[in-house]
């Protein structure tokens, strides 16, 4: 604590200095003491003092009980705990009794049994029997207030750590307390389910059963399962999670609190989503196409040999679609197959990434703690980036300025984020920036281009290819693959789903989910980072096979990710080893960067006055999603977003049922007014925006 001013304190006879404005509860840990809580949550913002089991004896002070979660530590202050206050602990009874009057007995059936901070409280400060001999209040139960959440509102103690979730960190204010006093009780406005983008942490954040996951309820107990520390893969946050496993299959999600990058919030794609590793059409053999819409099982020598025919015969007139989902370790094998063995160099590749950004890199977390942060998103940032979205949040509350063009004056320390990549490495040069986040489309984009390019140099062939291999489901979505792989002679995909390849691959090797797999992914801070399988696939891994296919082609590779990752690092991340990629790996320092940095063409906006249109991929999309059938509610449901400005132009409120007209296409969807776009232009999902073209009109629907 150099250099940080600080106080002494004394707690329950020890005396401890820590740091000037530190809480009482931090204090005592300080001091190696436990003050027990169920309602403070540092991360939800200034305690409340609800549940009053902090309740210690303070000096100086009044002459009674204080809640320790409100009191901030001050020099000289004498505190004691339940430990060695007979007055302490006889309110810390008091304090339990009261929670447990109307508490069920739900122990033996309650998914929280065995990772109950209540139950654990319990046992340690409550009484050993109860004083109460009337009935117990009961409600319905359990209460669906979303299909991937559940309420049981006998066991809710009001902490009130949900609601303050949703009205102070996530900001959708969808959770509340209604009523007063005894009858006081978490519910949604009007019964409507719990729709929103993070809801799924309320469940963590519960210290009892009264949230519960749908997908989690009744099926397994903390003694039974395993739990594996793991980086999500759905986007390029790279949220730290683990994975909890019971008889070989992903039970739940958790969050796994990363400081810098996620600060444990988890947004409901990556909780709830693993769903997809159970898909009705997961493909777990090879398969060969035999007429338009149908396919048959092959051996895995058989399917090697195909492959193999199929390379031999296309020589280096190939194209390899890379998704960025795949680990660095899957994209430079099949890069040093390729690219070594065949000399096929041509690719479809994630967004490169401009090397300039090196040298503005930082932590997520910077974003919370900077004067001002510019966001020039035409992509709404909750949706490319879900965390992100809730520290630019987390920066408003703490009193930044937000702003979504760049100011005219320099600021101090001010951060960009954008979802162009020129765009991003251009202004953060202009603006100065303290840090700068370009938020890729895909989870593991700049890992991918950075294992395809580490592999091999050499040009692409000429021509049209024999022979597209397509990487996954992000890549087979792409309308210029799909143009690619129509023009081509054969096509090879690689993925989880038989319906994402039927008709039109020749044939299909099985891939694996980023929770059956072990490797590296780079996320969009620029952050190596570790997954680790937590379930085996019902397939080999892609690594096995690809080493398979190289020793044909008299290539030598590793069936191995930490032997490929060695070799690698030799070649892109300055020789560090596979185990320095720790469970919560470090960012690599900002790098000095002076490589040019082209400037971004302007934004365009129709010359007449009109709209031009930006579609997005919503996050609840895709193929994990559509597999997830908790998920279905949180899919777009036909929305089309206007800056206030445009909307107020033309009389159209939030709610109301717009036409957007293009090229001779109508289509009518309801209008939400949007803070964060720019005038001129409108948003609309990529699905709902089909057969629209880049100019659009906008009016509201005839009646």
């Amino acid at each position: 604590m150099s250099g940080t001013e600080t106080v002494t304190l004394t707690i329950d006879e020890r005396e401890v200095t820590v740091p000037k404005g530190l809480g009482l509860v931090e204090a005592a840990l300080h001091a190696g003491i436990e003050i027990p809580v169920f309602c403070y949550e540092p991360r939800l913002g200034p305690p409340v003092g609800a549940c009053r089991m902090c309740l210690c004896e303070v000096a100086p002070g009044p002459p009674k009980p204080q809640a320790a979660c409100t009191l901030t530590a001050a020099d000289g202050m004498v505190v004691r705990t339940a430990r060695t206050s007979a007055i302490a602990a006889e309110a810390q009874n008091a304090t339990l009794e009261f929670i447990l009057v109307n508490h069920p007995l739900d122990c033996p059936v309650c998914d929280k049994g065995g990772e109950c901070p209540l139950q654990d409280l319990t046992f340690r400060y409550g009484p050993g029997n109860t004083r109460m001999e009337f009935q117990k209040r009961t409600f319905e139960k359990p209460i669906p207030i979303s299909p991937t959440i559940a309420l049981d509102r006998e066991r809710c103690i009001l902490c009130y750590r949900c609601t303050r979730f949703s009205e102070g960190v996530a900001e959708d204010g969808q959770l509340v307390a209604v009523n007063r006093g005894a009858l006081s009780m978490i519910a949604t406005f009007e019964d409507e389910p719990y729709r929103a983008p993070f809801s799924g942490n309320v469940i963590e954040l519960c210290p009892v059963g009264a949230l519960t996951s749908t997908q989690y309820r009744f099926e397994a107990r903390p003694w039974e399962t395993q739990q594996a520390p793991t980086v999500c893969g759905l986007c390029p946050v790279g949220c730290n999670v683990s994975a909890t496993t019971r008889e070989g299959k992903v039970k739940r999600i958790l969050s796994r609190n990363h400081p810098e990058v996620d600060e444990g919030w988890l947004c409901d794609k990556g909780r709830f989503a693993f769903g997809h590793l159970h898909a009705p059409d997961r493909i777990e053999d090879p398969l060969r196409r035999v007429s338009q819409h149908r396919f048959e099982a092959l051996t895995w020598s058989d399917a090697l040999d195909e492959t193999e025919r199929l390379l031999r015969d296309a020589g280096p007139s190939i194209v390899t679609a890379l998704s960025g989902s795949e680990t660095v370790e899957q994209a430079y094998g099949l890069a040093k197959l390729l690219r070594q063995g065949l000399g096929a160099h041509a690719a479809v590749l994630p967004e490169p990434i401009p090397d300039a950004l090196d040298a503005f890199r930082a932590p997520l977390s910077t974003i919370r703690d900077a004067p001002a942060v510019v966001v020039l998103c035409d992509e709404p940032v909750v949706e490319r980036a879900p965390v992100v979205d809730l520290w630019i949040k987390a920066a408003r509350r703490n009193g930044a300025r937000i702003l979504t063009e760049i100011p005219e004056e320099r600021i101090e320390g001010a951060v960009l984020i954008s979802d162009d990549a020129d765009r991003c490495a251009w202004f953060a040069r202009d603006l100065d920036a303290a840090a700068a986040f370009y938020l890729p489309r895909t989870p593991n984009g700049r890992g991918v281009f950075d294992a395809w390019s580490a592999a091999s140099d050499g040009e692409p062939a000429d021509g049209p290819p024999k022979l597209v291999i397509v990487s996954r489901d992000l890549a087979a979505s792409d309308p210029n693959v799909r143009a690619l792989a129509e023009a081509a002679d054969a096509v090879i995909g690689i993925g989880m789903f038989e319906g994402t390849f039927r008709g039109w691959c020749d044939l299909v090797l099985p891939g694996t989910s980023y929770l059956e797999r072990d490797g590296t992914t780079v996320n969009l801070e620029g952050r190596l980072q570790r997954q680790r399988r937590a379930v085996i696939a019902p397939c080999p891994d892609e690594l096995a096979w690809i080493a398979k296919l190289a020793e044909r082609f008299e290539v030598e590779l590793s069936p191995h990710a930490p032997m490929v990752f060695e070799e690698l690092s030799e070649l892109c991340y300055g020789g560090m080893s596979f185990s320095e990629v720790s469970e919560q790996a470090a960012l690599p320092p900002a790098a000095a960067s002076s490589a040019p940095v082209s400037q971004p063409a302007p934004t365009m906006v129709s010359a007449d006055g009109g709209l031009r249109l930006v579609t997005y991929r919503p996050l609840f999309s895709g193929a994990a999603v559509e597999r997830t059938p908790e998920l279905a509610f949180m899919r777009p449901n036909g929305e089309v977003e206007l800056a206030p400005d445009d909307a107020r132009a033309r009389g159209i409120g939030g709610g109301d049922t717009v036409t957007v007209r293009s090229n001779g296409t109508a289509r009518e969807l309801r209008a939400r007014i949007a803070h964060d776009l720019a005038p001129g232009l409108v948003r609309i999902p990529r699905d709902d925006a089909a057969g629209l073209h880049e100019d659009v009109e906008v009016s509201r629907a005839s009646a």
